[in-house]
C-alpha cells in the first residue's frame, strides 16, 4: 500500500508557515503541488500596553515543532512515509523582531510584532536627525520610509529600552533576526551550531539592507547606531541553508525562505513583470512584480525584494502597498466589540444591507501604512 501511495504522489515537499496569528506545516506533492496534509495551530499575541503587540519567541518555535510532528502523524494515517519528504521551505511574518542570547539560546525579550506601534518616539528621533527631517531619507538605499512598521526601529527601541539587550550586545552574545532567523537558528542546532541567516526578502523589510547591493548597509546601520555584528548573514530565497537537527524529520534540508507576502507572490506564480497579487490576512498586502528593475514609488508604495532564486540569480523586485489592519478588524469586532459571533458572519451581515448608509470605519489601530504612512492615525468611524 505504501509503495502505491508513494508512486501516486512522488516526492513530497514541506512548508513551514509561521504567521501573525497561526503556525502551519504543510506537505505538498512536488510534481503537482497538491496539498497532501497539514496541521495548524492558532495563538494570540500579547498586548501589554495600548499599541504594543508582542509574542513569545519560544511559543512560535514550539508551534512549529508541534505542527511538524502532527503533520507527520497525519502522513502515517494516510500510509505515507515521512521519508518521501525531500526538503522543506519556510515562510514567516516579516518585520517582527527577535533578539536572543547566542550562548544560552534564550530570548532577550518578547518578539515585537510588525504592527506594533511603540516606536513612535523612536521614529520622531530618527526623522529629526535625517537631513531635511525627511521620513524618506533612507528610501533610495533601502526602499522604505522611516516608520514604526520596520525592524530597524524596533531593534533601536530594544537597544534603548531593554537593559538585558544592551548588556548582551556589549558582551558580544546578542543575535538579532526576523522570525525566519530565529526559527532557522533553532531548527539547525541553536547553541550547537545553529545557522544565523536570513533571506533577501526578509532582510529587505528591516530598513538595514541596501536594495542595490543586497547586503547590510554600513551607512544605514550607522544612522540607526546598530552594531552590524548582531545581524544575520543574508542569503538567497532558494538554496540549501542547512538541515533539521531534531524531530521526526531530522536531517531534512531547509532549502527555501521567503517573507510571507513575497511567498504569496511566488505561490501565485507572479513571475512576470507587471503581475501582482493581493492577499487578505491580519493585514492586506499588494505586491507588484517590477522584474529586475528597482522602482521608487512617488505615491507611497514600498520598494522591496520579491525573490531571488539562488545565490547566482538576479533579484526580482516589487512595489508593495501595505495595509496594517484587514482581517484583524473582524477579530476586533468579535473579541472586543461582541458584534460578531464568528468572523465569517461579516459576509452575511454585509449581504443583508443594500449599502453602507454613509457609515464608514477606518481600522487604523496602529497607524495608517500605504500610501499615507501616518503613525499618529487611529481607528475612526464616520456616521
Amino acid at each position: 500500500m505504501a509503495s502505491e501511495v508513494k508512486g501516486r504522489f512522488g516526492p513530497l515537499v514541506g512548508a513551514i508557515d509561521q504567521g501573525t496569528s497561526s503556525t502551519r506545516f504543510m506537505v505538498f506533492a512536488a510534481r503537482t503541488s497538491e496539498l497532501i496534509t497539514f496541521h495548524q495551530i492558532a495563538f494570540k499575541s500579547k498586548l501589554p500596553r495600548e499599541g504594543w503587540v508582542e509574542q513569545d519567541p519560544k511559543e512560535l518555535l514550539a508551534t512549529v515543532n508541534e505542527c511538524i510532528a502532527k503533520t507527520v502523524e497525519n502522513l502515517k494515517g494516510l500510509d505515507i512515509s515521512a521519508a518521501d519528504i525531500v526538503a522543506t521551505g519556510l515562510t514567516n511574518q516579516r518585520e517582527t523582531t527577535v533578539v536572543w542570547d547566542s550562548k544560552t539560546g534564550e530570548p532577550l525579550y518578547n518578539t515585537i510584532v510588525w504592527n506594533d506601534a511603540r516606536t513612535t518616539v523612536t521614529v520622531d528621533q530618527m526623522i529629526a536627525k535625517a537631513p531635511g527631517h525627511s521620513a524618506d531619507y533612507l528610501k533610495p538605499l533601502c526602499g522604505l520610509p522611516i516608520s514604526t512598521y520596520f525592524s530597524a526601529l524596533k531593534l533601536r527601541w530594544l537597544l534603548d529600552n531593554v537593559a538585558s539587550v544592551k548588556k548582551a550586545v556589549e558582551e558580544k552574545r546578542c543575535l538579532f533576526g526576523t522570525v525566519d532567523s530565529w526559527l532557522i537558528w533553532n531548527l539547525t542546532g541553536g547553541t550547537d551550531g545553529g545557522l544565523h541567516i536570513t533571506d533577501v526578502t526578509n532582510a529587505s523589510r528591516t530598513m538595514l539592507m541596501n536594495i542595490h547591493t543586497l547586503q547590510w548597509d554600513v551607512s544605514i546601520c550607522k544612522f540607526f547606531n546598530i552594531p552590524m555584528e548582531i545581524l544575520p548573514e543574508i542569503r538567497s530565497s532558494s538554496e540549501i541553508y542547512g538541515y533539521l537537527r531534531d524531530g521526526p524529520l531530522k536531517g531534512l534540508p531547509i532549502s527555501g525562505c521567503l517573507g510571507d507576502q513575497q511567498a504569496a507572490l511566488v505561490g501565485q506564480l507572479c513571475f512576470k513583470q507587471g503581475q501582482a497579487k493581493n492577499t487578505y490576512g491580519t493585514g492586506c498586502f499588494l505586491l507588484y512584480n517590477t522584474g529586475t528593475n528597482i522602482v521608487q514609488s512617488q505615491h507611497g508604495l514600498l520598494t522591496t525584494v520579491g525573490y531571488k532564486f539562488g545565490p547566482k540569480s538576479p533579484a526580482v523586485y516589487a512595489l508593495e502597498g501595505s495595509v496594517a489592519v484587514a482581517g484583524a478588524s473582524a477579530t476586533w469586532l468579535r473579541d472586543n466589540m461582541g458584534i460578531l459571533q464568528d468572523v465569517t458572519d461579516t459576509e452575511t451581515l454585509a449581504s443583508s444591507v443594500e449599502d453602507t448608509a454613509d457609515v464608514y470605519f477606518v481600522p487604523a489601530f496602529s497607524g495608517l501604512f500605504a500610501p499615507y504612512w501616518r503613525k499618529d492615525a487611529r481607528g475612526y468611524g464616520m456616521f
